[in-house]
């Protein structure tokens, strides 16, 4: 599920919802970052990106972090770098007597230093320009989970997860944007903070929906049952609307009760606490969910496993990391992020019982395996 559905916007405008968002070194070219943002869970294989969006990367610069800081440390500079992918409306183009009419779609990037890339949507190879290329098209969907096990977990209160587990939906689409930048355009220091964002387009740009980490919508901030102080509150469009790297003031004691109450919940579920709640009431991971981006380490050579929260979490024990960070897509994060809220990884690593992609993503731009010709069809909501 990741990101997918997350909230009553993005329930009722799916174009803008973003599903899932990655950024790593490139494998294929060492000293780029890649950056991918899914959108419009269930894609058809004819469905096109919206004119009426502006689909955003924004990269922050991050301050090395001193142990037990909240957040962990890792606060943003002000200094941005931001990626931005818009689209025309597509061209009908005429088929022969034997075929339908085809869609084409034209779109445009704009990259760190101002350059704009014009390419197809759709064509594999993408366009390219001075330190950067871009792709945009359907792809297989890569989220990795079994998200009907999660949802049976919180309705519960007990681990549902089964082995083998499924995937909702195996085999469904999303549309994909991939840039690929030269890091050189990532200046000051090693540490790089990534958001994505979709926001309406125009001279007044309003924000949809804006994703750093997976599953801190839908499985830390979505319940609202064990939370004592808004119990009938929807609070994913209001985080939604906030600015990930500027927390306004407005909604973050919501923010802070819903993932204090949501964390602790998950923690209980091995029947002990990994991770102690301080007299306030407030749950140590709390301030690292609500530094919600990516983290990065620009310097490090790509790696397909195991970097996900390795940064964060050797900032937490006070020791150098090791890894390149963020988020790869073959990487199964949610093995990694479930073993952390219920065990805070002192005990065995909990599985949803789903191990990889049915189509895993190659080391070869534009990464993401090719979309599925006949998705499954997602169920009718009433």
């Amino acid at each position: 599920m990741s990101d997918h559905i997350s909230g009553p916007r993005a329930l009722a405008n799916p174009i803008a919802d973003i599903t899932d968002v990655y950024a790593f070194p490139s494998p294929e070219r060492p000293g780029s970052l890649v950056l991918v943002l899914n959108t419009l869970p269930m894609a058809k294989p004819s469905d096109l990106f919206s004119e009426g969006l502006l689909y955003r990367f924004r990269l922050r610069p991050l301050h090395r972090p001193s142990p037990n800081d909240a957040g962990w440390g890792f606060v943003p500079r002000e200094e941005e770098i931001v990626v931005e992918c818009v689209f025309d409306a597509p061209d009908v183009a005429p088929g022969n007597a034997d075929e339908q009419p085809s869609r084409q779609q034209q779109g445009t990037c704009r990259g760190p230093s101002g350059q704009s890339i014009s390419f197809r949507v759709n064509d594999p190879h993408g366009g390219s320009g001075p330190g950067m290329r871009v792709f945009a098209g359907t792809r297989w969907d890569p989220f990795i989970m079994d998200a009907r096990a999660a949802l049976a977990t919180i309705a519960t209160r007990k681990l549902a997860f089964t082995d083998p587990g499924s995937i909702f939906l195996d085999g469904k689409n999303v549309l994909s944007i991939v840039v690929e930048i030269d890091a050189s355009f990532v200046a000051g220091g090693d540490l790089v903070g990534v958001v994505a964002e979709t926001l309406t387009r125009g001279t007044f740009n309003v924000r949809i929906e804006r994703v750093g980490r997976p599953e801190v919508k839908n499985m830390m901030l979505a319940p609202k049952e064990f939370d004592p102080v808004n119990r009938d509150l929807e609070i994913r469009d209001l985080y939604n609307m906030d600015d990930a790297f500027h927390l306004g003031d407005s909604y973050l004691g919501a923010y802070r009760a819903r993932l204090d109450a949501n964390l602790a919940f998950w923690d209980s579920l091995d029947g002990k606490m990994d991770w102690p709640i301080d007299t306030n009431g407030r749950h140590p991971l709390t301030d690292l969910m609500l530094a919600d981006y990516l983290i990065v380490d620009v310097t490090k050579p790509y790696l397909e496993h195991g970097s996900f929260l390795e940064i964060e979490l050797a900032a937490r024990r006070g020791e150098v990391h090791q890894t390149c960070g963020g988020r790869t897509l073959n990487d199964d994060v949610m093995d990694t992020i479930f073993t952390q809220l219920v065990n805070a990884g002192r005990g065995p690593t909990i599985r949803d019982g789903v191990d990889s992609a049915t189509q895993q993503a190659t080391g070869n731009f534009p990464y993401l395996a090719t979309p599925n010709p006949n998705p499954p069809v997602p169920p009718e909501h009433h």
